[in-house]
């Protein structure tokens, strides 16, 4: 059965707005500051441009497959099946490990961070079950909150703090946690199936939503840089409340509405790719059933495991690798959008991918590159076996 197509472009650009808004605020930018110092400008700048062409092939790759699954549909069209697989792979691995983070930022703002993690992630997960149209109403109404929220903190703040130092060797690194704040408007493409006239929704979707997050994260940035300084920001477990302390309990609902926000496209996209690659028989084909819809099983399995996560990691060691494994799958999707005859932008994306990813604390990037190796353990193995029964 068939997803439906009900999403618009209004729809399509929220849903990468609530993807993105609040990562960037309320989680990334407290170890940025600490690995770059004053450098988080340019950092955000750097994971902007490699966002940008990320969004750019995507852009041009899912108005060609217009299906659930992004880079996973993309790489295995494009570049073949174990590329398409290890994509894949890398956003359900990483994303579901985004979740966990988004969840445990919900928790921490609203004081019980276990607790209140696990049921923020029953509570969406429920609420996905009834259909997406139900969450982008719901993701409307936080985009809207959390922007009033931060344009309140920007107006309020001070701005006569000393920057601080520019720690040049970890800019690259600051820029690869930032990346994180990023990968949202992937959600748009994943939901290729659900978006009305998707050759031209998406393509204008995606950069539109990109751009604004963009312009909303500097604004941000440089108004906390202004007022507290990169020290104050990399010591501080909720940075903005360091910036505007008068305005404690606005930054904390606004916190975790953005986290939930994020979690609920985070939770759409994974559940969309695990869909996708069920259907292909690389993960339980009961996955890939689907209920007036809704692909239940999926929102169910996500959920679950999402909630495994919470009660076993940190949020700065879920950032970490969550953005080494993203970082891969974008890597595949500007190789894809390079087979079609685009240049420069691909090029540029795959190598600040790769740039990025190893630019990463070294235990993000082994814990990344012992899950991929476990993954294309799994497809080598499947491959042989299958050989074998034929």
């Amino acid at each position: 059965m068939e997803l439906t197509r009900r999403l618009g472009l209004t729809d399509a650009v929220v849903i990468g707005l609530g993807s993105m808004i609040g990562a960037g605020v309320f989680a990334v930018f407290g170890p940025a500051a600490a690995a770059a110092g004053s450098g988080l400008l340019v950092a955000l700048v750097i994971a902007g441009l490699v966002a940008y062409c990320n969004a750019m092939s995507s852009a041009w790759l899912a108005a060609r497959y217009p299906e659930s699954g992004g880079t996973y549909v993309y790489g295995r069209e494009r570049l073949g099946p174990f590329w398409g697989y290890l994509a894949g792979w890398g956003f359900v691995v990483g994303k579901t490990a985004s979740c966990a983070a988004m969840a445990l930022t919900f928790g921490a703002y609203a004081g019980y961070p276990k607790l209140f993690a696990v049921a923020g992630v029953v509570a969406l997960t429920t609420l996905n079950l009834f259909g997406v149209q139900k969450s982008v109403l719901l993701t409307k109404i936080i985009v809207t909150i959390t922007l009033l929220g931060l344009g309140t903190v920007v107006a309020v703040a001070p701005h006569d703090a000393d920057f601080g130092a520019i720690k040049a060797g970890g800019v690259l690194q600051a820029a690869g946690l930032i990346f994180f704040a990023f990968a949202g408007y992937a959600r748009i493409a994943t939901l290729g199936e659900e978006v009305r006239d998707p050759e031209r929704t998406i393509p204008r979707a995606i950069p539109l939503a990109l751009g604004i997050v963009l312009a909303v994260y500097a604004v941000v940035a440089f108004t906390a840089l202004s007022a507290v300084g990169a020290d104050v920001l990399a010591s501080s477990s909720a940075p903005l409340v360091s910036v505007a302390p008068q305005l404690a309990a606005v930054i904390r609902v606004s916190a975790c509405l953005a986290a939930l926000g994020s979690l609920l496209g985070l939770i759409l996209g994974v559940s969309r790719t695990v869909l996708a690659m069920a259907r292909d028989r690389h993960l339980p084909p009961v996955l890939a059933r689907v209920h007036a819809g809704v692909p239940r099983h999926a929102e169910l399995a996500v959920g679950l495991v999402v909630i495994a996560l919470v009660l076993l990691v940190d949020l700065r060691g879920a950032i970490g690798f969550s953005s080494f494994c993203v970082l891969t799958y974008y890597a595949v999707a500007n190789a894809s959008a390079w087979s079609l005859g685009k240049r420069v932008v691909p090029a540029f994306g795959l190598a600040g991918c790769v740039v990025l990813a190893f630019s990463l604390p070294i235990a993000s990037v082994i814990g990344g590159v012992v899950v991929l190796a476990l993954g294309t353990a799994a497809w080598f193995t499947r491959k042989v076996l299958w050989s074998r029964s034929r």
